[in-house]
């Protein structure tokens, strides 16, 4: 079983800011649109369908994104998802996004998720099957903190930078 499923894509024009970047707001639907992905190939997970089937589904409660460094047009990024802690009722996933070789990170993204019933509107436990896999597929980090992951990133990229 992949804990932490990667999948690339190219910087597109049409997500850039005037001066080239990619756009603050379209590194959220890279790296969330990667992790829909990680879940539908990897662990037959599709939220939309869960939802149409049993009337569940996640919904994201918080998001903490740190842009630690400026990704361009035309790069080629890679982006991996992995659960990072999880409670009966929500999970926490951090998406990295690194360069082509992986050796910068350009952006951490923490998203909490919560376990929902659209009928009653309110948060449930999420199922035993779910929580299985969820024991299977978490990924320790040593930072308790989304601050200091950011600090930590940030320091793995300037020790990489200072090999090159």
């Amino acid at each position: 079983m992949i804990k932490e499923p990667e999948s690339g894509h190219r910087v597109r024009f049409m997500d850039c800011d005037p001066i080239g970047h990619l756009s603050n707001i379209r590194y959220f639907d890279y790296m969330l649109d990667a992790r829909e992905d990680h879940c539908l190939e990897n662990y037959q997970i599709d939220n939309f369908a869960q939802s149409k089937k049993t009337g569940r589904l996640w919904v994201a409660l918080q998001n903490q994104i740190a842009y630690i460094k400026e990704v361009k047009f035309n790069q080629f990024v890679k982006i991996s998802s992995k659960i990072i802690k999880f409670t009966d009722k929500t999970n926490t996933v951090e998406i990295l996004m690194y360069n082509e070789n992986k050796t910068i990170v350009h952006a951490v993204l923490w998203t909490t998720l919560i376990y929902f019933n659209l009928t009653t509107r309110k948060s449930e436990d999420q199922p035993e099957e779910f929580l299985n896999l969820f024991q299977n597929v978490c990924v320790d980090i040593p930072e308790e903190l989304f601050e200091d992951r950011v600090m930590s990133l940030r320091s793995w990229n300037k020790q990489n930078l200072s090999k090159h």
